[in-house]
C-alpha cells in the first residue's frame, strides 16, 4: 500500500490492484474494488493512512466487470455511499442481467468450478459510462474494449497518468497485453493498446503488476508495435 505520486494511492493484496485518487476538492475516487468481498483493506487504508472517512469516496469506477476487480464493489458502495460507474457495455454483467462468457480452454473448466465458491454480489451501477466521459473530478474515460466489451482506461491529463485495468499488464517489469484465456477479443484488445499509446502520459497503472513511473507512452508504443508485428506474422 503506497502513494505512487501525490494524490494517487495503490492498494494491493486485494488480488487485482485498486487505486484511490485524491481529488482537488478533498473527495476520493476509487478505481476498481478488488476481489475481497468486504473491502476491509481499502477502508482501513482510507481511515488510517489517508486520515479520511469512507464517506469521502464519492465514485467507485470499475475498469471492467471481471470478479477480481468488482467483487468488493457491493460492500464498498454500502460503506461509502458512493456511486458506482462502469462502461455501458459491461453494466449488465455487473448488475447480473447478463453473464460473461467463461475463460477459454482448461481455465474455463476451473473457473466454472470455482464460481460456486466465489460469487460477486450484483451491483446496479448509477453511472453508465461512454468514451470521452469524465468520472470523478480528474479522469477521462477511454473505451478500450477487447478484454471485455466494456473495458475502459482512465486518463488523468494533468498528472500525466493512465489507469489501464487489464488492457495492459506489467509482469516482472515487462508490459504485456491482456491474458488471452480471459480476453474475449484479442485483436480488439491489441487495437485498444494502440489507442492508449496515442495519448501523452508518463505513469501507467495496471490492474496487475507494478506501476510504470516514467516513459509510459513510449513503452506502450513499443508494446503496440510488437503486438501488431505478431498479428501480421500469424495472418494466412
Amino acid at each position: 500500500m503506497v502513494e505512487i505520486l501525490p494524490g494517487i494511492h495503490q492498494i494491493d493484496g486485494v488480488n487485482a490492484n485498486s487505486y484511490l485518487v485524491l481529488e482537488n476538492d478533498g473527495s476520493l475516487t476509487l478505481v476498481d474494488a478488488g476481489m475481497a468481498p468486504g473491502g476491509k483493506k481499502i477502508l482501513d487504508y482510507i481511515k488510517t493512512t489517508m486520515s479520511k472517512q469512507p464517506s469521502d469516496v464519492k465514485t467507485i469506477v470499475l475498469t471492467h466487470s471481471h470478479i477480481d476487480h468488482v467483487r468488493g464493489a457491493f460492500s464498498m458502495k454500502n460503506a461509502t455511499g458512493a456511486k458506482v460507474a462502469i462502461h455501458e457495455q459491461d453494466a449488465d454483467y455487473l448488475s447480473g442481467k447478463k453473464k460473461l462468457p467463461p475463460p477459454k480452454g482448461g481455465m474455463g473448466f476451473i473457473f466454472r468450478m470455482l464460481s460456486v465458491f466465489f460469487r460477486s454480489p450484483v451491483v446496479e451501477p448509477e453511472i453508465r459510462l461512454k468514451d470521452g466521459d469524465r468520472v470523478g473530478k480528474s479522469l477521462t474515460v477511454l473505451h478500450t474494449p477487447g478484454h471485455t466489451p466494456g473495458s475502459i482506461s482512465l486518463y488523468d491529463q494533468e498528472r500525466k497518468l493512465v489507469f489501464v485495468g487489464d488492457a495492459i499488464t506489467n509482469r516482472g517489469g515487462k508490459l504485456q497485453g491482456p491474458p488471452g484465456q480471459f480476453t474475449l477479443d484479442l485483436l480488439q484488445a491489441y487495437a485498444s493498446i494502440g489507442k492508449i499509446s496515442a495519448i501523452d502520459f508518463e505513469v501507467l497503472l495496471s490492474g496487475h503488476g507494478d506501476p510504470v513511473k516514467s516513459g509510459g507512452t513510449q513503452k506502450v508504443r513499443e508494446l503496440s508495435s510488437s503486438l501488431n508485428k505478431k498479428t501480421e506474422m500469424t495472418k494466412p
